[in-house]
């Protein structure tokens, strides 16, 4: 007996099914701006769909991530948390501005 609601499985099957559209999409949009655009402008080659997605996912790797640490913290999360100026007390933004200040201040004096 399947004990999911028909809600949950629903949106189970329209997820699968517009993910890939939505990808295709995507990526056929990013192969015909690079097709009309780069190829004149720096004189790169065409490239064909499966070129283009698979451009999607590297940009992804590389400047966008998958999301797998957001919630857990990640090895950044503590650096994250004590320099977003939004948390801070007005005296914290004050003791990094003065840190800021002094460092700024070493650099330009050793040039």
């Amino acid at each position: 007996m399947n004990m999911e609601p028909k809600d949950f499985r629903r949106n189970k099957a329209k997820f699968f099914l517009f993910v890939p559209l939505i990808l295709a999409l995507v990526s056929t949009i990013v192969m015909m701006l690079w097709n009309n655009i780069l190829p004149e402008l720096l004189g790169v080659k065409h490239i064909t769909f499966w070129q283009s997605a698979g451009l999607l996912v590297l940009c992804k790797i590389l400047f966008g991530g998958f999301g797998f640490a957001k919630n857990q913290g990640g090895p950044g999360a503590q650096f994250r948390e004590k320099w977003m100026m939004h948390r801070m007390s007005g005296e914290d933004r004050q003791k990094v501005r003065e840190e800021w200040l002094k460092r700024c201040r070493q650099w330009k004096k050793e040039d």
